[in-house]
């Protein structure tokens, strides 16, 4: 049951400590595993003092066993070493300390490491952290070049003298952190996380020299490469010698080989892009000249031909042309008008041979009473009346006379 306190009613420190001894005095043995980091023997007391440490977190509980518990594994068990104990929680209630008390010590051998890393390599990729697809392209020329490494190590060496040669304009980032041990794992993830915030920051690179089995474990750590899938900057992995495969190769970016190769991988070599540079442009300069060449040759073919060679010859085709047709339209205007002309001339001819005035030209004449109207009859007309006379050469006045008998006339 739950200790009912208050500010009025408050339990001392003794009780507290008394309680938390009883509940951890229920939890039993308890099988745990981690990284000796300490390790003490007393002959006197025929007791071994380990401190025992979560090799990817900052934590860490005192362990005792009796000196004929630690013997049997002595051999293979030393600061470093991964171990599985099986312990029972004590708690020193004086001094408020926990504790564990070994019954049974065991040595994680490197066939067994090696087994829990295939184990965990599979149970990351089914999850998709090492596929291609999330893979990112390094930057062609990073700004700044993010470097997680160890103090004054070989591998920091070899990536900023490399790099350096390479590119001298490179700027880095450098964050020094233990590579082995228990507190490697911790550090790493804390440089990433840093690195990874930074804006200036293009790429990062991990590296460390080459080491056995168990100095390269915390790149194989599960929350480091858990640290590494969640940034957003690429990463590079530059651990170890080429054998050396630990799984932050695998969920990084860019693998690199070793350090050197990883700074040839994040910046480029300013003597074969100069090479690169010089080289396009003469490919551009030859395909630029190819193409003029080409159009030249174009234009001079277009240039031969005869529209062009002689354009004149085009148009005084064209005015022949047009001067045979001016030529012939007006024969044939002529041709209509003569026709025209001759047709006129002979209307006219019978329109005049068939007037009156031709008929009073042959002695014929016409006579017109007083109000213009022609005397067709001669019962039309009375004695004594004035008629005109119109003949072929004029006109003059005439007065009706007697008839003869039976005939009409005029005198």
């Amino acid at each position: 049951m739950a200790v009912q306190t208050s500010a009025e009613a408050p339990i001392p420190v003794g009780e507290v400590s008394r309680l938390i001894g009883g509940w951890i005095a229920r939890l039993g043995a308890v099988w745990v595993e981690g990284q000796v980091t300490q390790l003490s023997r007393r002959p006197g007391l025929g007791v071994v003092f380990l401190t025992l440490r979560d090799p990817s977190l900052d934590v860490s509980v005192r362990v005792t066993c009796y000196r004929a518990v630690f013997d049997r594994v002595a051999d293979a068990v030393g600061e470093g070493a991964r171990v599985v104990v099986l312990a029972k929680p004590e708690w020193y209630a004086p001094r408020g300390e926990l504790s564990l008390r070994a019954a049974e010590i065991r040595p994680v051998g490197v066939g067994e490491l090696l087994v829990r890393l295939e184990r965990l390599k599979r149970t990351l990729t089914a999850e998709g952290l090492f596929a291609d697809a999330r893979k990112r392209r390094l930057p062609f020329l990073p700004g700044c070049v993010g470097l997680v490494t160890g103090r004054a190590s070989a591998a920091e060496r070899d990536v900023l003298r490399n790099a350096r040669l390479r590119w001298p304009a490179v700027r880095f980032a450098v964050r020094n952190v233990a590579v082995q041990g228990v507190h490697a794992v911790p550090q790493v993830i804390e440089a990433l996380r840093d690195l990874d915030a930074d804006p200036e920051v293009d790429v990062i690179v991990v590296a460390r020299g080459g080491g056995s089995v168990e100095d390269l474990l915390p790149f194989s750590d599960e929350s480091l490469v858990r640290a590494v899938a969640a940034c957003g900057t690429p990463v590079v992995s530059a651990i170890g010698h080429e054998p050396d495969s630990p799984l932050l190769d695998l969920v990084a970016d860019v693998r690199a080989s070793t350090p050197t190769d990883a700074a040839k991988r994040v910046v480029p070599e300013v003597g074969e892009e100069l090479a690169r540079v010089r080289q396009l442009r003469d490919r551009a300069r030859w395909v630029l000249a190819s193409r003029i060449d080409r159009e030249e040759r174009g234009l001079a073919a277009a240039r031969s031909r005869p529209a062009l060679a002689e354009p004149h010859r085009l148009v005084d085709g064209r005015a022949e042309e047009l001067s045979a047709l001016l030529g012939r339209s007006r024969r044939t205007l002529a041709h209509l008008l003569d026709r025209a002309r001759a047709d006129v001339e002979h209307t006219r001819a019978r329109v005049v041979a068939l007037s009156p005035a031709a008929t009073l030209r042959r002695g014929y004449a016409v006579l017109q009473r007083e109000d213009g109207a022609a005397v067709r009859e001669a019962g039309e007309v009375k004695d004594g009346e004035v008629l005109r006379a119109r003949v072929a050469d004029g006109a003059f006045t005439v007065t009706v006379g007697g008839r003869a008998p039976g005939a009409g006339g005029i005198g």
